[in-house]
């Protein structure tokens, strides 16, 4: 990658993250000063939750079928080989790419990124992507309760809103300042990421009832998401770059196309 992408990348990340954080504090300010004028209807809450839960839906397949997610997030093949794709629910196999490099999980088998997989009944498993799925289940869980099933938030509305804001803010900040080597974080990060967004839906809609700031909510989520998986490429991009080892694939390639 030129000098002048490498920029660009960086400036479009930057960019992505900050309209993501904006987008979550104007959220909180809609919860706290809800607008007056409402468009309301009789099929807003099936709808709105009709839409959040294709979302979840899409979410859990690019975990299980992570090659069709990576065309629109890397580029082929070379994005595969530097273990940059960010939907890994598949089983272990591995994918030899070097003389003393492999995939497993989408993640390269060396000590840098032992804290992003984790093992279970013989598989590795991608911690991040581990926990962006059990969100998903979660949430369609939580779709169908309240959207359809018609459960009343009781309580503090706001204390359930600022709980979202929280788990939607750990997500995308995990990748930014959180160094702990523990594969459980980044689970739970990606769990509390997908629950958090639900979260702050249920509580504009509860609070404001108008549908065109619900489908604003939902719009905000892809936002989130997308924001998410650039920054967990630029982690990676990051950590490869900084190993320096000679004889990996992947720290080459990095190099070689200048990251992000």
């Amino acid at each position: 990658m030129s000098e002048s992408g490498h920029r660009t990348a960086r400036i479009a990340l930057v960019f992505l993250t900050g309209v993501s954080f904006f987008g979550l504090v104007l959220a909180g300010l809609l919860m706290v000063s809800p607008p007056v004028s409402r468009v309301d209807f009789a099929w807003r809450k099936p709808v709105v939750g009709s839409v959040f839960a294709l979302i979840c839906v899409l979410g859990s397949l690019a975990v299980v079928f992570p090659d069709v997610c990576s065309r629109g997030f890397g580029s082929g093949d070379g994005e595969r080989r530097r273990g940059h794709v960010h939907f890994s629910l598949k089983r272990a196999a591995s994918a030899s790419v070097g003389d003393s490099a492999i995939l497993r999980g989408h993640h390269p088998t060396c000590d840098v990124f032992s804290s992003h997989v984790f093992r279970f009944g013989g598989r590795v498993f991608c911690a991040t992507c581990s926990g962006l799925f059990l969100g998903a289940l979660l949430s369609l869980v939580g779709v169908v309760v309240y959207f359809f099933g018609g459960w009343f938030v009781g309580g503090d509305v706001l204390l359930v809103g600022l709980v979202g804001m929280l788990g939607v803010g750990f997500g995308l900040l995990q990748s930014l300042v959180v160094r702990v080597g523990w594969g459980f974080v980044r689970v739970l990060s990606g769990l509390l990421f997908v629950v958090g967004a639900l979260f702050v839906l249920v509580a504009v809609d509860v609070l404001a009832h108008d549908f065109f700031l619900d489908v604003f909510l939902v719009l905000l989520t892809v936002l989130w998401l997308v924001t998410r998986i650039y920054l967990s490429q630029w982690e990676h991009t990051r950590m490869c770059s900084a190993c320096g080892s000679e004889s990996c694939v992947f720290g080459r390639q990095d190099e070689k196309n200048g990251g992000l």
